[in-house]
């Protein structure tokens, strides 16, 4: 038992409070420095990444390649979009409409070898904003945001992972930094599904919010054994104060649970982001925003159900048959075998619509002005098709979108050569320029160290420098 008074919590109890995920407003510190030279003033609040992982075709999207060889071309036509001169390909017919709004970078690229052949890799990088092996595991570029900067929302974690269930998901990490500032992981197989919920939101059985309430203070019932653990026990115990006080704000306070609750969305709003399972979880990251949570990112991809005939992990990565119009069931196999081509609803389809709704629903909000939305994934595809008629990984040339917190609308950066494999503009940047961009358009001051817990400071961001069309 914890303590000794009437009503004690048992340890287990207290351990299912849920305090992994959790971030700590107490040693975040404040945003430092914004006003020093050579550091930009902040523009977001907050930050949503669209994680669009397995490596996303970039002539097929936001880098339309009308005049390349006709057997690697894409089949898909090039539209206009509201903007002069910016084209996507018909795929974006949605998010052609919102291309004011946008910034598309389309000379990323990713110079580190032996991450291309790699999702797990190349999703560590997304994840981190730093190339994987180095001499530490750097944290999540959220769980760093959530020790820094905290957040703003008391009954909701500040670094949160929709729906954090894939087999890529794992590579999200706090890294060298304590697991309360890891990704707290909504779960769910279907947000469409009526009976989604996020578990563990719940108090546990025979407590009810009287009884939690009066027994609240967990801390003072430890013993405070804490304090002779590590090198900085008044830090560990601070940290542990506030991981319960979140704990508890999380389990007590009605607005977490409505916060995860896509019923109290209107059915046009629904409607508007898609009904599937992709548009709910990018609507989802919506509400979170709206709530106050520091970051979310969103790394989703159609379920198999029966709305998906012979689909299985429908990410992007598409090694067979890309322009299948319906799902790439390959009779002897193969990399890409599962998933539906890239043209059909539970690929492009569906994340045309969330994203170009997400952005609209943001910006009609008032959210959009101090959000930056960030969509990514970890590579783009090769500029010519294989023998299996797919599309391999390729590291060369990819897209990034842009939106809010101050990034210029209806413009694009960067270019590369007509069959979309290299880059030929002078702009050229990376992963780690993308991390660098965030944490600028945050407010961090990145000169300020990042410390393991044997005391080695490690920079921030420190390869990277942002990208200067986004402010």
């Amino acid at each position: 038992m914890i303590g000794h008074g009437h009503g004690s919590l048992p340890r287990r109890s207290f351990l299912q409070l849920g305090l992994i995920g959790l971030g700590s407003t107490l040693l975040s510190g404040q945003v430092r420095g914004v006003d020093r030279p050579g550091i930009r003033p902040p523009k977001a609040k907050n930050v949503l990444v669209i994680f669009e992982q397995g490596g996303v075709s970039q002539m097929d999207t936001f880098d339309p390649k009308p005049e390349a060889v006709a057997e690697h071309r894409s089949p898909f036509a090039t539209i206009d979009t509201v903007v002069p001169g910016i084209r996507f390909t018909e795929l974006l017919s949605k998010t052609a409409k919102i291309a004011d709004k946008l910034t598309i970078v389309r000379c990323m690229h990713q110079p580190t070898p032996g991450i291309g052949n790699s999702h797990p890799k190349g999703s560590r990088y997304i994840f981190s904003g730093e190339a994987p092996g180095g001499p530490v595991d750097m944290p999540d570029l959220g769980s760093i945001l959530a020790l820094r900067s905290g957040s703003s929302c008391r009954y909701l974690p500040p670094y949160i992972l929709i729906p954090g269930n894939s087999e890529q998901a794992a590579e999200s990490k706090s890294g060298f930094l304590p697991s309360g500032f890891s990704a707290f992981k909504t779960g769910g197989k279907d947000l469409s599904s009526p009976d989604w919920r996020v578990s563990n939101l719940d108090l546990i059985g025979g407590i009810d919010a009287r009884r939690f309430r009066d027994r609240a203070d967990l801390l003072s019932q430890l013993d405070l054994g804490l304090a002779t653990l590590g090198s900085n026990p008044s830090r560990q115990v601070e940290a542990m104060s506030s991981f319960v006080g979140q704990a508890q704000d999380m389990l007590s306070n009605p607005l977490t649970r409505r916060a995860f609750d896509l019923t109290t969305e209107s059915d046009a709003t629904r409607d508007r982001y898609g009904r599937g399972h992709r548009g709910q979880c990018y609507l989802l990251s919506r509400k979170l925003i709206e709530a106050g949570v520091k970051v979310v990112t969103v790394d989703v991809r159609e379920p198999m159900t029966d709305k998906t005939p012979g689909g299985s992990n429908m990410n992007w990565d598409h090694h067979d048959f890309i322009y299948s119009k319906e799902s790439t069931a390959i009779k002897n196999g193969g990399p890409g075998a599962g998933r539906y081509g890239i043209g059909t609803w539970p690929m492009m389809g569906s994340t045309d619509q969330a994203f170009s709704a997400l952005i609209s629903d943001m910006d009609e909000r008032g959210l959009l002005a101090e959000t930056l939305v960030c969509f990514v994934t970890e590579f783009g595809r090769t500029p010519k098709i294989n023998e299996r008629q797919g599309r391999d990984h390729w590291t060369s040339s990819f897209s990034f979108a842009f939106a809010g917190a101050g990034v210029p609308g209806g413009q694009v950066v960067g270019e590369t050569d007509k069959d979309g494999g290299y880059i030929i503009s002078e702009m050229a940047y990376t992963i780690e320029d993308y991390a660098a961009s965030v944490f600028d358009k945050l407010g961090l001051d990145r000169t300020n160290p990042l410390h393991t817990p044997d005391n080695r400071p490690i920079n921030i961001a420190a390869k990277g420098k942002s990208i200067p069309e986004l402010f």
